[in-house]
């Protein structure tokens, strides 16, 4: 393990030094200073005017969650089959703001695309992991339920309570990941908590967008009150209720989608220019077509998303490595231990999108706000689980008195193999968020998708999300590889 995380971390220099650092704002200190007075002096007033937004990101959560849960759940009974492991893929690979970039020109910028941009990559989510957890389930209760009966059945009664609570931890896990997710669907203009935190970053209103971030952090934090299992089916009903006065779906825009939008430019030209419509199936323009867009734009967004995503992976988990002891009852006292384990929570809990769309502000849009923000956001969850999982460790009587030395030689061997696994876990989250952040600026793919979106090319957005969804791809093979190859996974390590 100590070999390929050098290797690693190899690679990451090597990436540090070919990667956009730049700061190119000229006064950023002074901008900071602003951000840090709204952020002592938040407009609380201002948050009943936009209790809309914060209603409206709780709303598309539950609906997206729902229908993620329901279609995971159905993927996941058949996610032995190739076809449908490659489908799952496929679409948890696309991260969120572009599944709301492609039903924009379907549904319109409304809340149905937002559930559906929240729904469909989870479903795939819910579907891997369901299936993980029922394939490593405990199979002996299963001896208990007559050989006679039928699927449902010996699922219902030999593998349902046994997965159970492994299957409701990580769906509410999801569910604060959705309300994340609704909340960043706001910048591209749908009537979320984004919408509102962007327009008062923007323009500077730094109190009233500190009050929305404070809000949303408290939302978070509260789950554990108001979320109850019980009160779900209630939570889902009201939800798609209030969704329902605001779905609109035209069938005729499906249809040209599907039929005509997406079809590259090359086929389209001469019926869009003669107002015919008609379709020309030379092969010659659209290789000309694939090959420019490639040389020009698709090769330097896979060269920065790869180089971006390569620094964050390993500052990751320097950044988890170093946090976590603080927030474990082995290094700190119950007040440090508290004040840390909060302190990884609101930080984990700040969409990265949010944290670089501030960074970006003060720094300017290189690869820097990037890095940052994602580091922080999954070095803090990292660190969180890592902690979390410390705790769990039983001392040995002879373990070192020094801090320094028990975290070296006791607790870090026994925890390194799950921190490990768990990193390598969230490489293709954080390839996809790479991807994503180019909306703010910065040359990764996500750039070039957003300006083709600006500019009504469907076509050659879609393109490019495909050359995302095959970064991502290869990205999870490689880690599965590598957690393969290395004999890692979740599990803890209690002894040596």
């Amino acid at each position: 393990m100590l070999k390929t995380s050098l290797f690693f971390v190899a690679i990451a220099l090597i990436a540090l030094l070919l990667a956009d650092l730049e700061i190119s704002t000229l006064h950023p200190w002074t901008e900071l200073s602003r951000m840090a007075w709204g952020a002592i002096t938040p407009d609380v007033a201002s948050l009943w005017n936009l209790k809309l937004a914060l209603l409206n990101t709780v709303v598309f959560a539950f609906c997206g969650i729902f229908l993620g849960v329901v279609l995971g759940i159905g993927l996941a009974c058949a996610f032995r089959f190739n076809p449908v492991r490659l489908f799952c893929a496929f679409i948890r690979a696309i991260h969120e703001i572009f599944w709301a970039f492609i039903f924009l020109p379907i549904v319109g910028l409304n809340p149905t695309c937002g559930v559906l941009a929240i729904a469909i990559p989870y479903a795939g989510i819910f579907a891997k992991v369901y299936a993980e957890i029922i394939q490593e389930s405990d199979r002996r209760p299963l001896e208990g339920v007559p050989k006679a009966s039928g699927g449902l059945s010996r699922f219902v009664y030999g593998i349902l309570p046994v997965i159970y609570a492994d299957t409701k931890h990580y769906t509410g896990y999801r569910f604060e990941c959705a309300l994340r997710s609704s909340a960043i669907l706001g910048f591209i203009g749908l009537p979320t908590l984004g919408f509102h935190l962007e327009t008062a970053f923007r323009e500077g209103i730094y109190s009233e967008a500190w009050a929305l971030l404070y809000a949303f952090y408290i939302l978070i934090v509260s789950l554990g009150y108001w979320l109850k299992p019980r009160l779900v089916p209630l939570y889902v009903a009201v939800s798609f209720v209030l969704l329902s006065r605001t779905i609109t779906v035209s069938w005729e825009n499906i249809v040209r989608f599907f039929t005509y939008d997406l079809l590259p430019w090359p086929m389209r030209r001469d019926g869009v220019l003669d107002g015919t419509r008609e379709i020309s199936f030379a092969w010659k323009p659209i290789v000309s077509w694939v090959n420019e867009i490639f040389v020009h734009e698709a090769w330097e967004g896979i060269w920065n998303t790869v180089v971006l995503t390569q620094v964050v992976l390993v500052g990751t988990g320097i950044f988890a490595l170093l946090s976590f002891p603080f927030a474990c009852r082995h290094f700190s006292g119950k007040i440090a231990n508290r004040i840390s384990h909060y302190g990884l929570i609101v930080i984990r809990t700040t969409p990265e999108y949010i944290l670089a769309y501030i960074l970006v502000q003060l720094w300017g849009p290189s690869m820097l706000p990037a890095v940052w923000a994602i580091l922080l956001h999954n070095g803090a969850i990292l660190g969180f689980l890592c902690s979390n999982n410390a705790d769990l460790v039983p001392l040995r009587i002879d373990a070192p008195g020094r801090r320094i030395d028990r975290y070296l030689f006791e607790i870090l061997p026994r925890v390194y193999g799950q921190f490990l696994a768990f990193l390598f876990y969230r490489w293709e989250v954080m390839m996809r968020e790479s991807a994503i952040l180019g909306i703010l600026g910065i040359y990764t793919l996500g750039f070039y998708i957003d300006s083709a979106i600006s500019d009504d090319q469907i076509d050659k957005a879609i393109l490019l999300i495909l050359i995302t969804v095959l970064l991502n791809m290869g990205i999870d093979s490689v880690s599965q590889f590598v957690r393969h190859r290395l004999k890692i996974s979740t599990k803890l390590v209690t002894s040596l």
